[in-house]
């Protein structure tokens, strides 16, 4: 070929293999400059700069005297860069003495080499912080702990612990709230993150001089609650006595401001601690966060005589000297409906509400009929949600008029075939009390800005006027009776006056009436004549021979009641002073004995009547109890004696006198308190054998003694 045609073939493949090369080129600057220009300049971004969210500090929730009961508090973020760690187990391995971590979860995040920060664990405290640093200083450098980092974080606290837990709920690890009050204002307290945006260096350093950008975050709003957290605190001792006491299945008490409807106290056991929630056990924390008092419904029993009552009085077929007669039984529509007891015999509408006669509030509902009793149990806001501002509220359970027959009928009227919940009630049955004026409950008064002003304020509401001042005002002094003479006597407290109504409800499980457990309760307000404060007390399924509401409830619904008054120095009424009576040791006498006993100083016997000789009594010998309170005498059928029958005594050392009579009636022992305070001595031993009902000596007293 000539050599001329060689170097023209050679320039022409240079040239298109120069042109490919440079069309190649040319495309590959088009998709790094244009197709791949976002994706890139993304991921140079991320190289040499860190952004992170500024987390907002939730609003605090306080009580109504300023009290902080849920808090923002200071955490951390604990932070690593996936590319300065090298040996993603030793790092792991290193670093899981002083922070527990899901290896797997966190295996994951450190494996992605794209990203220059990954958050390993959130809601670290400073104490694990300062160990992590020590940690960093002192590990093998082949370790990676380098890589770590740290941002500020925040985590609630509530400082009461399970104090008001279900009312106050729950926040997640994103501070987003779960339940109770912190769901239901979230958008209130959440508060707006902030942001950052730092320039760093291949090691994740912030490079000195260099441009940063900052937007800091807005804290939440305030709640100021209607709730006193020492009448909260008052509550919660009582109530832990209570569940204790009774081996009840669970408590719950109200107390609330009779004139407003503002709720200062909510307490419901068993409860949980929400700065450590079960996380581990769903269904347990589901259970425990519920708020029972305005979600779960039962039915009230005799503490709903009062809006029966106070209906029938307001209506005008009945008057307190009306006239009834109890046989112990009525039959309406071919039913027998049993009194709860033997029969009253002649008795007026006063003393049938003290006597709590089921024949009695039978008549006053069929004399009202269903149009004029379904008018007042409207007005009373039965069958519909009060509207507290609290979420999973129940509406409660009122059968439609058109399909309600007298038989039905005459079982609302003493608490049965209708179904309430606790705060539903308590608002009922205020509104019979206060004048007449049905009050919508409410749990926050204000919201305040991060600088204490008030942006909103929550006033009371009358929703409805079931009945006349007028008839409020009698139904007062009746109850008032049912306490200082009648059934509520155990809730008696000396030097005020006292209304309220004691009940003992059904139990239903599966649809079927349960015999053996009921559902005690007691409703009470002071001082009767212009009453400020109420208390409704519910102990579900106590586990004791004798378990009416009188016995339960009542003197634990006295225990608050006496407390919470004194607190907010509500002097007891001139010229009455009454002292409390000294409960005697009626231990190992007979029933007749004991009750002639008891009568001497002014109290009353109950017993399980199992059997003729008391082997055990509450409260114990050396208690107090208002004139004419109710002394429980607990029985046994036999005193037979076997070797298989002999009891180990227990240890009574340390215990209180309630939980040594707790330990004592549980193991069938009689026991003689002596002195105050806690056991310091016991006769017999601990250890011993001994036959069932034993009297066991308890020395009371302190550990300097």
């Amino acid at each position: 070929m000539h050599p001329e045609l060689q170097v023209r073939k050679r320039m022409l493949l240079m040239t298109v293999i120069l042109g490919a090369l440079f069309l190649l080129v040319v495309g590959r600057l088009w998709q790094l400059t244009v197709l791949d220009a976002d994706e890139l300049t993304r991921r140079g971004v991320s190289q040499w700069t860190k952004e992170g969210i500024v987390t907002a500090r939730r609003g605090t929730i306080t009580d109504r005297n300023n009290n902080v009961l849920a808090l923002s508090a200071t955490s951390y973020m604990v932070c690593a860069d996936p590319r300065l760690v090298k040996d993603e187990d030793l790092f792991l391995d290193t670093l899981e003495d002083v922070l527990p971590l899901s290896r797997e979860s966190a295996k994951k995040k450190l494996s992605d080499k794209t990203k220059g920060s990954v958050i390993l664990k959130r809601q670290v405290t400073r104490e694990t912080v300062d160990a992590i640093r020590k940690l960093k200083k002192e590990a093998d450098p082949k370790a990676g702990l380098a890589a770590i980092t740290f941002d500020e974080d925040a985590r609630r606290w509530y400082p009461y612990g399970q104090m008001l837990s279900q009312v106050l709920g729950l926040t997640n690890v994103d501070s987003l709230g779960q339940s109770g009050l912190e769901t239901q204002y979230e958008s209130v307290l959440a508060g707006q993150e902030g942001s950052y945006l730092r320039q760093v260096d291949a090691r994740n350093r912030v490079l000195a001089g260099s441009e940063s950008w900052y937007v800091p975050a807005q804290q939440g709003n305030t709640l100021k609650l209607t709730i006193d957290s020492t009448i909260q605190q008052i509550a919660d001792k009582a109530m832990r006595e209570c569940l204790e006491v009774n081996q009840a299945a669970s408590v719950t008490c109200l107390v609330s401001d009779v004139r407003t409807g503002g709720i200062l106290a909510m307490c419901m056991k068993p409860d949980y601690d929400p700065n450590e929630p079960p996380r581990d056990d769903v269904a347990q924390l589901t259970e425990l966060m519920r708020i029972t008092a305005i979600s779960d419904v039962y039915e009230p029993g005799s503490t709903f005589k009062i809006l029966t009552a106070a209906a029938a009085l307001d209506s005008g077929v009945t008057n307190p000297e009306d006239q009834f007669y109890c046989s112990a039984k009525v039959k309406v529509d071919g039913d027998t409906i049993r009194c709860w007891g033997a029969a009253h015999g002649a008795e007026t509408m006063a003393e049938g509400l003290m006597n709590s006669c089921n024949p009695v509030f039978v008549e006053l509902a069929l004399r009202m009929g269903t149009d004029t009793f379904y008018r007042y149990l409207s007005a009373f806001g039965l069958g519909k949600r009060t509207g507290i501002d609290l979420p999973g509220e129940s509406a409660g359970i009122l059968i439609g008029s058109r399909y309600v027959k007298n038989v039905d009928l005459a079982r609302i009227g003493f608490g049965q075939s209708v179904a309430v919940t606790p705060v539903q009630l308590m608002m009922a049955a205020n509104a019979a009390i206060n004048g007449g004026k049905l009050m919508k409950p409410y749990l926050v008064s204000e919201i305040q800005s991060t600088a204490g002003d008030v942006l909103q304020r929550f006033n009371p509401t009358v929703v409805s006027t079931p009945i006349r001042p007028e008839t409020s005002e009698t139904l007062r002094g009746l109850l008032e009776n049912v306490v200082a003479e009648g059934g509520g006597k155990n809730a008696k407290i000396a030097g005020y006056r006292i209304g309220g109504k004691t009940g003992t409800a059904q139990v239903y499980k599966e649809g079927r009436i349960v015999s053996d457990v009921h559902i005690g309760s007691f409703y009470g307000f002071a001082p009767a004549n212009d009453p400020l404060v109420s208390i409704l007390v519910i102990v579900n399924e106590a586990h004791v021979p004798v378990d009416y509401g009188g016995t339960t409830a009542a003197p634990f619904a006295r225990q608050v009641l006496e407390d919470t008054l004194q607190y907010l120095q509500i002097k007891p009424y001139a010229d009455e002073n009454i002292p409390n009576v000294v409960v005697p040791d009626i231990t190992g006498l007979t029933i007749s004995l004991a009750r002639r006993t008891l009568a001497e100083v002014g109290l009353e016997l109950l017993d399980d009547g199992a059997g003729q000789n008391v082997l055990d009594q509450l409260p114990p010998a050396g208690g107090t109890l208002p004139p004419g309170g109710h002394v429980m005498a607990y029985t046994a059928a036999s005193n037979d004696v076997t070797p298989e029958t002999l009891i180990l005594m227990p240890d009574f050392s340390g215990m209180s006198d309630l939980d040594c009579a707790r330990i004592a009636r549980m193991r069938g022992l009689t026991l003689q308190l002596e002195g105050t305070g806690l056991c310091i001595r016991q006769t017999p031993a601990a250890g011993e054998y001994v036959p069932p009902g034993t009297a066991v000596t308890i020395t009371l007293g302190y550990a300097d003694q």
